[in-house]
């Protein structure tokens, strides 16, 4: 991660004791307290807030020492190098009781900010985040003199919001929001000016700005974003950005406290949905209390974003930044859409053609997330058909990007955070299962967690059957995943279909084998298959033997016993007679056709075995019904010898159990000591 010279900073930073920091911290001092401090109190300054922060431990220092910084850091005329590096050590030792700084009578927005941050490190007291949070908003509401920028105070009220959002008034906010509309609409179109350098050559006569541009090098013809593209940019430029990178956490702290508008029901909106609304609304929306009013400007910012992002941009990290406030975008006009009602038939018909657009681009995979979520929250309202939608998202994106980690975890955390919603609103979500266990069948421990809160959601009585088979296949679905992967990387003229006459001698080759093309075909299924036999997979799983000890399966078949415990914990609270008896039948079954990694199935006979015992004393009339099953199942020496597991733990359960279940009337344990 770092050079070899950054390591040895770092571990003679942490190394130094603390009888030495002070003798070091004293010579700061002395720099610090000199006529004019320059260069050298800088180094020094810079190795001392590495010491302090280089450790996981609070350092000591001396409390005339603390008192120093705060006093250099307050001074008007100490270089804004060394009041920076002052604050950042007062940060780094915070919590810190030496501590007198207030920023009730500062002025400065720099040296607000510094201060502001000090105060913000303490350990969230409520009082100190309060009384930042009020001067931030006093020093906002009024003109700002000549050099000043609020550019620096945006950030720390962004922390004030997220440690105490209760410490603003309403009467505060709406000071705040009114700023922030006009930040976001009317920031300038033209480029800013480059700061001279004040050299022998630095030319007086400055050439005049031109106007931003888009991503794709067109001049721009609206007002300014942050995709929007200068060579420098404004004081007010500055703050459109910061404005849209707070505004989702403002909108969702402050914004839905205001009173809906008028026409909050109108759905004249409709027909316009798709069209520029700036110049129609820009009076109008003058008038509008000033919460109102921001929720309308920072929907017309997410069209305008929206828009741009269609835009083919120059450079790659513009393409990135494009698809990063997409999702934003997105994100906030579902926000306001929650907020007033009247946005939905504005956004639903641009939000359908924008899922047009993308739907066909991987690239922009994590964008339609958020416009599922929309459509999720919104659709019923709008009165229109979401499924196609849905429908898309659960079978092309699983199948094509289940090995992409992070699209993995927020897909994953998408469906555990609306699987209430899917399973009372869409059928495609409950079918779909095959699909989402390939995100866990590449990504197993770090998704582990999210599929025990997914998996009860996707449990009933129709999917039980088919769920048991794909937890017990898990492993081999990694297998297979891997050599689709592996088959796809190849060219295309290896890609041919193997000679149906000629045995595969590898993995890869019986992936496009005419023997084993459906097996795979069934294992990598997109949606549920109940009709199809688990059991023609036998032959898929002795071919993928040869990956049984490939890390990543491994990794992935020590989930399963964990998830085939909850899945009979869920399955118990539902289940009918019918239903135990076919799990019975198929455990017993099952334990014949496991994956052939050892730890594997021995972990797997533990489970099935304490469930078994758990299914009888459930539904004791199983023990009867079942009875031939059974005795075939115990009457077969291969099973004796190979599943020692599965016999061992039905031994120590099951003469427990054996008086709950004699004491069913039809049932006696005679019944399965003679023959039928």
């Amino acid at each position: 991660m770092f050079t070899a010279a950054a390591e040895s900073f770092l571990r003679q930073a942490r190394e130094i004791q603390e009888e030495e920091l002070r003798r070091f911290a004293s010579r700061v001092a002395a720099l610090l307290q000199g006529p004019e401090p320059g260069p050298e109190a800088v180094d020094g300054l810079q190795r001392l807030h590495l010491a302090v922060a280089a450790t996981k431990y609070p350092r000591g220092l001396d409390g005339e020492f603390v008192e120093l910084l705060q006093t250099v850091l307050c001074s008007s005329k100490c270089p804004e190098q060394i009041q920076v590096l002052c604050a950042a050590i007062l940060r780094e030792m915070s919590p810190c009781n030496d501590l007198i700084l207030s920023c009730d009578e500062i002025q400065d927005t720099k040296l607000l900010s510094l201060v502001s941050s000090i105060l913000l490190a303490q350990g969230n007291k409520k009082t100190e985040v309060s009384a930042v949070g009020q001067r931030i908003v006093k020093v906002l509401e009024r003109r700002l003199p000549e050099g000043q920028s609020a550019r620096y105070l945006l950030p720390v009220l962004s922390n004030v919001i997220s440690l105490s959002p209760e410490s603003l008034t309403e009467e505060q906010t709406n000071v705040v929001s009114k700023k922030m509309a006009d930040w976001l609409r009317y920031a300038s179109i033209q480029q800013g000016v480059a700061q001279p350098s004040g050299g022998f050559f630095s030319n007086p006569r400055t050439r005049q700005p031109g106007p931003v541009t888009e991503v794709d090098g067109a001049i721009a013809t609206d007002f300014f974003t942050v995709l929007s593209v200068g060579q420098y940019y404004t004081q007010d430029q500055w703050l459109n950005v910061q404005v849209f990178s707070m505004l989702r956490k403002w909108l969702l702290c402050y914004g839905g406290k205001g009173l809906k508008t008028p026409n909050s029901d109108d759905k004249s909106g409709m027909d316009r949905s798709v069209m520029p609304m700036v110049s129609t609304m820009s009076t109008s929306s003058r008038l509008l209390p000033p919460k109102e009013r921001l929720r309308e400007k920072a929907f017309e910012y997410c069209q305008r974003l929206i828009e741009q992002s269609n835009r083919r941009p120059l450079k790659k990290d513009d393409g990135d930044l494009q698809k990063a406030c997409l999702i934003e975008a997105v994100t906030i006009m579902d926000i306001i859409c929650k907020q007033d009602s009247s946005y939905v038939y504005r956004a639903v018909s641009f939000l359908k053609i924008l899922h047009g657009r993308i739907c066909g681009d991987a690239t922009y995979a994590r964008a339609l997330l958020p416009i599922a979520q929309f459509f999720l929250n919104h659709s019923k309202m709008a009165a229109v058909d979401s499924d196609a939608i849905y429908k898309h998202l659960f079978t092309d994106i699983p199948a094509q990007l289940f090995h992409n980690p992070s699209l993995a975890f927020e897909f994953v955390q998408f469906c555990k955070d609306n699987s209430q919603l899917f399973t009372e609103t869409s059928s495609i979500f409950g079918q779909s299962f095959p699909n989402l266990f390939k995100f866990l069948a590449w990504n197993s421990p770090p998704l582990i967690s999210e599929f025990v809160d997914l998996l009860p959601f996707l449990l009933d009585a129709g999917t039980a059957i088919e769920i048991f088979h794909l937890l017990l296949d898990l492993p081999c679905l990694t297998a297979a995943l891997d050599i689709q992967l592996r088959s796809t990387a190849l060219p295309t003229s290896e890609r041919a279909t193997s000679d149906p006459a000629v045995k595969p001698a590898t993995c890869l080759e019986a992936f496009r084998h005419p023997l084993y093309k459906s097996m795979f075909q069934y294992l990598l299924r997109t949606k549920a298959a109940p009709e199809d036999a688990p059991e023609r997979l036998i032959p898929l799983r002795q071919l993928l033997g040869s990956l049984a000890s490939s890390p990543r399966v491994v990794q992935c078949a020590e989930t399963v016993p964990v998830l085939l415990e909850l899945f009979f914990r869920v399955v118990a609270e539902f289940a009918d007679g019918p239903l135990i008896n076919q799990l019975v039948v198929l455990l017993l079954q099952r334990s014949d056709q496991l994956y052939e990694i050892p730890a594997f199935k021995d972990d797997v006979y533990r489970v099935l075995s304490s469930q078994l015992v758990m299914l009888c004393r459930l539904r004791p009339a199983l023990v009867v019904e079942l009875s031939k099953e059974i005795l075939e199942f115990s009457g077969t020496v291969s099973n004796i010898q190979n599943k020692e597991a599965i016999f061992s733990h039905v031994s120590v359960h099951v003469p427990v159990q054996d008086e709950d279940i004699c004491a069913e009337p039809c049932c006696h344990l005679c019944l399965l000591r003679r023959g039928p």
